[in-house]
C-alpha cells in the first residue's frame, strides 16, 4: 500500500510535467538536435561527393542522390603534402600552449585567490612609462637592448621617488579585470605588433612564436576560470596541511591541484579548443613550415573557387583529435567532481 501511495504521490507531483509539455519539450529536443548536427552530417556527407556533385545542387542521401567517392579523401590523405605537417603543427603549438597556458593561468589564478596583493597605482603608472621609454628609445634607433636597461632604470628610478608620493592602491579584483581585459582588445590590433616582433627575432613562421602568441593571448582567460574555482576550494584543507609541516608549494602541489581537477581539465579543454582552432595569428606569423590546419582549410579557397569536398575532408580531420580528447578527458572531469563531493 505505501508503493502505491508513492506512485501516487509521485503521479501528483505538482512539479512533474504533463505528458503534453513532455512531448513539446522532447519535440523542440529533437528539433534542436537536428539544427545542430545537421552541419555536421552535410560536411560528411560532402566529403564523399565529386566536385560534379558539390556543383550540381544539394543532395543529401548517399548512394540514392548520389554515388559515395573517396576521391577526396584520397587527394587529401595521399596526395596533400601539406596535410601531415599542418596536423602535427597544430597538434604540438595547441598541446604545448595549453599546458604552459595551464601552469601560468593556475600559479597566477591560485595567488590572486589565497594571496593579497596591493600595488600602488602610481607603480603600475611607471612600469607603464618605463616600457614605453623603452620602445621610444628603440624606435629613435638606439639598440633595444639599451632601450630595455633605460626604461628598467626609470621604472626603479620613479618606485623610489615619486610613486612613493602616491597612496591609491589597486586590489586583487582590480588586477583580475585587467587581466581580462586584455581579452577586449581586438585580435587584429595586435597582430602587426607581434609580426614585427618576431620578425626582429627571425622567428616568423616557426611553432615558437605561435606558441608565445598563443600563451599570452590564452593566459587571462585561464585565470580568469581558475581563480573562482580555486577560491572555492576550503582553506581548511591548506591549513591542515600546513600543521602537518607541508610548505605552501607543497601544498599547492599535492593539496589544491588534485582538488581542482575538473577546472583545470575544463580550462585546458577550453584553451586547447581556442588554439587548435585559431586563424588571424596563424595567417600573419605562418606561411609554410609552421602553416596549421585553419590556414590549410582557408588555402583550399583558390583561384577554382572553394574546393568544398576537400575542406570538409580535412574539418573533419582537424575536429576529431579535439572530439576524442574531450571524451577522454571528460572521465577525469566526473571523477574529480565525484571527489569533491565526498571531501564536501
Amino acid at each position: 500500500m505505501s508503493a502505491g501511495g508513492g506512485k501516487s504521490r509521485l503521479a501528483h507531483d505538482p512539479l512533474a510535467p504533463s505528458p503534453r509539455a513532455r512531448v513539446v519539450a522532447y519535440a523542440v529536443l529533437v528539433a534542436w538536435s537536428l539544427i545542430v548536427l545537421f552541419p555536421i552530417y552535410w560536411m560528411v556527407t560532402t566529403s564523399f561527393k565529386t566536385p560534379i556533385d558539390v556543383n550540381a545542387g544539394p543532395v543529401y542521401i548517399p548512394g540514392v542522390d548520389y554515388e559515395a567517392s573517396t576521391e577526396a579523401w584520397d587527394y587529401i590523405v595521399n596526395d596533400e603534402p601539406q596535410t601531415a605537417r599542418a596536423l602535427v603543427n597544430t597538434a604540438v603549438v595547441g598541446v604545448v600552449s595549453s599546458l604552459l597556458t595551464l601552469v601560468l593561468g593556475a600559479s597566477a589564478s591560485y595567488g590572486l585567490s589565497r594571496l593579497e596583493y596591493r600595488p600602488r597605482i602610481a607603480s603600475a603608472a611607471a612600469f607603464v612609462a618605463g616600457i614605453a621609454v623603452a620602445a621610444a628609445t628603440a624606435a629613435a634607433g638606439l639598440a633595444w637592448q639599451f632601450g630595455i636597461l633605460l626604461g628598467l632604470a626609470f621604472f626603479a628610478a620613479s618606485v623610489a621617488t615619486w610613486a612613493r608620493r602616491f597612496e591609491a592602491r589597486l586590489s586583487n579584483d582590480d588586477i583580475a579585470f585587467w587581466l581580462i581585459s586584455q581579452r577586449i582588445l581586438p585580435p587584429i590590433a595586435v597582430v602587426l605588433p607581434l609580426y614585427v616582433f618576431f620578425q626582429q627575432l627571425h622567428l616568423l613562421d616557426t611553432r615558437l612564436a605561435l606558441i608565445v602568441s598563443y600563451v599570452g593571448a590564452n593566459v587571462p582567460i585561464a585565470i580568469w576560470l581558475l581563480r573562482d574555482f580555486f577560491a572555492g576550494i576550503p582553506v581548511h584543507l591548506e591549513e591542515a596541511a600546513a600543521i602537518d609541516g607541508a610548505s605552501r608549494p607543497q601544498t599547492f602541489w599535492f593539496v589544491v591541484l588534485p582538488a581542482a581537477v575538473p577546472g583545470l581539465v575544463a580550462t585546458f579543454l577550453f584553451i586547447m579548443v581556442f588554439a587548435w582552432n585559431e586563424f588571424l595569428i596563424a595567417s600573419v606569423l605562418t606561411s609554410a613550415d609552421a602553416q596549421t590546419m585553419p590556414m590549410l582549410v582557408a588555402a583550399q579557397n583558390a583561384t577554382r573557387g572553394p574546393q568544398w569536398w576537400n575542406m570538409s575532408v580535412l574539418i573533419l580531420i582537424m575536429s576529431m583529435p579535439v572530439i576524442l580528447m574531450a571524451g577522454f578527458l571528460e572521465r577525469f572531469i566526473a571523477r574529480g567532481l565525484l571527489v569533491g563531493a565526498v571531501k564536501g
